[in-house]
């Protein structure tokens, strides 16, 4: 049975990394657009010389994944060369996409080939896995650094593209830096969640009546926290919740109801993980 709970996982590393090799035969190769890391260095090649792009993508990941291997847990590999072999294959697999799918404008296609690949790329992070390449080397940069996936890959995709430049022209690599820019950005969406939290901290003399119809109505999780005025001195209990956006409506008039007067602060929370949110992935 427990190998069962993989089921999942794989059906969406395997739906992520297709929509990779979509992206690239519908949107990508047409134009001759270019990308970053081992992806771009098979492109170039291909567009040079004529290799094949998938065969190409597998040989050069085949060193990177021994060197992550050092660093990374052996689920997270495992899951990533699945992830990696099935956009390599699908590279090829989907080629015939390249006269079948084209869109003039080369601006809308590397708009939506970013799209589609930031979904792709966010479907396969958000399952603990990668598409190998420079992946790997953002997911480690992110468990040691904690800079987040997609401008990690933005960062060091710059410079393959900097160098991809001087052979294919400036306007090539600039379409190419705004497909990826938008998949980076697609890609953080995906992986942290569409669904946009709201922190919340909220003072009132009620305290006990607000929590308690939070924890009622809303069904989240409610945090008393120590709090002392400033000017007055008194002690208080400030109340600290994490909802759903789609809840924070409901938020306001549950508490303006009990109390008119109370003091609320919302911000937003870029990633919630824990009962009732996320799962804690990678």
């Amino acid at each position: 049975m427990r190998k069962l709970r993989y089921v999942p996982i794989l059906i969406m590393i395997v739906l992520g990394a297709s929509l990779g090799g979509i992206a690239f035969n519908a949107f990508l190769i047409p134009h001759k657009l270019l990308s970053g890391g081992v992806s771009g260095v098979a492109l170039i090649l291909n567009y040079i010389f004529g290799l094949n792009p998938g065969v190409l993508i597998f040989i050069f990941n085949i060193p990177i994944f021994l060197a992550g291997y050092k660093f990374m847990d052996k689920e997270f590999i495992l899951l990533s060369l699945v992830g990696m072999t099935v956009f390599s294959v699908s590279i090829d697999l989907f080629s015939f996409l390249k006269n079948v799918v084209y869109i003039e404008d080369t601006l809308l296609s590397c708009l939506y080939g970013g799209v589609l690949n930031g979904i792709g790329m966010g479907l396969v992070f958000r399952n603990r896995a990668s598409q190998g390449g420079v992946d790997i080397v953002a997911v480690i940069v992110k468990k040691y650094f904690s800079m987040n996936l997609g401008k990690t890959s933005l960062l060091i995709n710059i410079i393959v593209i900097g160098i991809a430049s001087l052979f294919f022209g400036l306007e090539p690599a600039m379409y190419t830096l705004v497909s990826m820019y938008v998949a980076s950005t697609v890609l953080d969406k995906v992986q942290q969640g569409f669904g946009s939290s709201k922190s919340v901290m909220i003072i009132t003399d009620k305290e006990q009546q607000v929590a308690d119809a939070i924890l009622k109505t809303l069904d989240r999780g409610v945090t008393y926290l120590e709090g002392e005025g400033a000017y007055t001195g008194n002690k208080k209990r400030v109340i600290y919740c994490i909802v759903a956006l789609k809840q924070l409506a409901k938020l306001k008039q549950i508490v303006n109801e009990i109390d008119s007067s109370a003091f609320m602060a919302v911000s937003d929370t870029a990633e919630v993980l824990g009962y009732g949110f996320g799962n804690r992935g990678i």
